[in-house]
């Protein structure tokens, strides 16, 4: 969801004012920008959002699961999605204060590297957007941590694939599912050769 989605009905009409918004949050902090930076800075969109109106928060949720093997990139990572939305959180909490409206903006990142979260942290972030019991939370790590190492096993299957000129046998090794229902859904080609 893209900024212009969160405004009411009247596309049109709310894409052109929030347009006018940020262009006045760029001049007021000096910040330069051109109208394809506008457009850009209004269609990224975070992988999720979470407001609380009773407190009047906004939290940009990202979430963030790959196999790198470099043992600083979980930190690198977190620096990139942060400045990703620096400008969004900014311009959000500046429209906040000049309307008086209360709100605040933050974001919350979500990452695993290879299957691994850093417990603490994550139990932490969850209890900062609410999930005050414990049991609920642990549960939601330890299923975090499933889905990724299962999202991996999948890709390393998928690797396998491309990388075999015997498509037929290393389908067979894929869970059902994902040969009936992703292959297709997502128009996905098996070459029956290497080419590359």
């Amino acid at each position: 969801m893209g900024l212009h989605e969160i405004l009411p009905p009247g596309a049109g009409q709310n894409r052109a004012k929030l347009r006018k918004y940020i262009e006045q949050y760029h001049m007021a902090y000096d910040i330069a920008f051109n109208q394809t930076d506008i457009d850009t800075f209004i269609a990224r969109r975070p992988d999720g959002l979470a407001c609380n109106k009773e407190k009047k928060l906004c939290v940009f949720l990202e979430y963030t699961r790959v196999m790198d093997t470099n043992e600083d990139w979980a930190e690198k990572k977190e620096q990139e999605k942060n400045d990703r939305y620096i400008s969004h959180l900014g311009f959000i909490n500046y429209l906040s204060h000049r309307k008086k409206s209360g709100w605040k903006a933050s974001q919350t990142n979500f990452t695993t590297v290879r299957g691994i979260l850093h417990t603490n942290q994550f139990l932490t972030r969850l209890e900062s957007l609410g999930v005050k019991n414990k049991n609920t939370r642990e549960a939601r790590r330890n299923r975090t941590v499933q889905k990724a190492l299962s999202m991996s096993d999948i890709i390393l299957k998928f690797f396998f694939i491309a990388q075999n000129s015997k498509t037929e046998w290393t389908l067979q090794s894929l869970p059902t599912e994902i040969t009936n229902k992703d292959m297709e859904r997502f128009n996905l080609h098996l070459r029956s050769s290497r080419t590359c």
